[in-house]
């Protein structure tokens, strides 16, 4: 018996999210667990003029190149790949497998060489997105690895996942334009201002967004949605910051994260576990000892750490920051083989400032101030 649920989250994927419009090239890039949304898609795309395309992950395929392929192999680029990022108008991720674990033993440094790697093409997709000329989203199949994970039963995550995303909603592309609109407000004001000042348990962070612009995450990119982000000025970032919850890389933990920045530059870092993947990361290349993402979840229907950041980014109540490459449409210039967002709790004690004006207390925003108000 099929659920409702995949053919409404499809429709929105399609014609909200991406906007797929007749003779648009799109590829559907997924395991073989999410065939059943999968389909969905295909069917939807056909029915809107696109011209579908699929490339199934094989469960274990990464696994086997990550752990036995010669450092050529590794940094092999794939003239497929080049041609999806150079030609495709649009791609659409859907994660979930068989196995969260699958990279837990692989070294470090291997899976930093294979991202490293992948660089190029990500630059050639970051100039097309800024161009109008290429489009993504991703989003999340339930499985029932990601509901172990995230210490659920699958019907229990299936239900979350869904209501996540307001998909079990009347009308989700209603419920998603309203939402659009709310956050339109945030970043207005934010966008007015010169410099951000983080305050919390273990945090003082300052950073310059001059010149920077403030993104409206409103469900057209990853799926489920709920951030304000932008890209702090690269040498700016002053001060230090503790992850409240672990960083998850490729299935491993790093837990009790803490950063400190001098000049834009992560001076010293350290973890509790996973320390040593923590300096893998950082010394993949120049970029990635720097921030390209500074973001603030508002989404308040997820309300519970999942081990996955598609949903924990978005966390009502949180920060998060990515150290890598920049995201497009910020005006960001840092440049990496990675992004990599943590995560950090702002419910207790935690503030915002703009320009030094308190805008956000203890998980939420201040609204009076956000509305010119106060």
């Amino acid at each position: 018996m099929k659920d409702i649920r995949l053919k409404k989250l499809a429709n929105l994927l399609v014609n909200y999210s991406l906007e797929i419009k007749e003779g648009e090239y799109v590829l559907i890039y997924g395991s073989t667990a999410s065939e059943p949304l999968l389909k969905e898609l295909y069917r939807e795309i056909i029915r809107v003029g696109g011209h579908p395309e699929v490339l199934p992950i094989i469960e274990g395929a990464q696994e086997i190149l990550l752990k036995n392929g010669s450092e050529k192999q590794l940094q092999f680029v794939s003239p497929l790949d080049r041609l999806i990022a150079e030609k495709y108008d649009a791609v659409i991720y859907l994660w979930g497998g068989y196995n969260t674990k699958a990279l837990s033993g692989i070294d470090p440094n291997r899976i930093a060489m294979r991202s490293k790697s992948m660089r190029e093409l990500a630059d050639i997709r970051n100039e097309r997105e800024e161009k109008g000329e290429y489009r993504w989203c991703g989003t999340q199949f339930p499985t029932h690895s990601d509901a172990q994970e995230a210490k659920m039963s699958l019907e229990e995550y299936e239900d979350f996942v869904f209501s996540s995303g307001h998909i079990d909603s009347d009308d989700p592309i209603e419920e998603w334009k309203n939402i659009s609109k709310y956050q339109q407000r945030i970043v207005d004001y934010l966008n007015t201002k010169q410099e951000i000042h983080v305050v919390s348990n273990n945090t003082d962070l300052k950073m310059s967004t001059s010149g920077r612009k403030w993104i409206n995450c409103d469900g057209k990119a990853n799926f489920p949605d709920g951030e304000v982000f932008t890209s702090p000025v690269e040498d700016s970032v002053e001060g230090y910051i503790r992850f409240s919850f672990p960083g998850i890389f490729q299935g491993k933990e790093i837990e009790d994260i803490r950063l400190e920045f001098r000049e834009g530059k992560v001076l010293n870092a350290s973890a509790a576990k996973g320390e040593e993947l923590l300096s893998a990361l950082l010394n993949m290349d120049e970029g990635a000892r720097r921030l390209g993402e500074f973001a603030i979840g508002t989404n308040s229907r997820i309300t519970r750490f999942t081990r996955n950041m598609l949903f924990d980014e978005k966390i009502g109540g949180t920060v998060h920051a990515a150290i890598g490459f920049a995201p497009s449409g910020t005006g960001g210039k840092n440049r990496s083989g990675i992004h990599w967002d943590m995560l950090c709790d702002m419910k207790e004690e935690g503030r915002i400032y703009a320009d030094g004006e308190l805008f956000y207390r203890n998980g939420a925003f201040i609204d009076e101030v956000i509305d010119g108000l106060k």
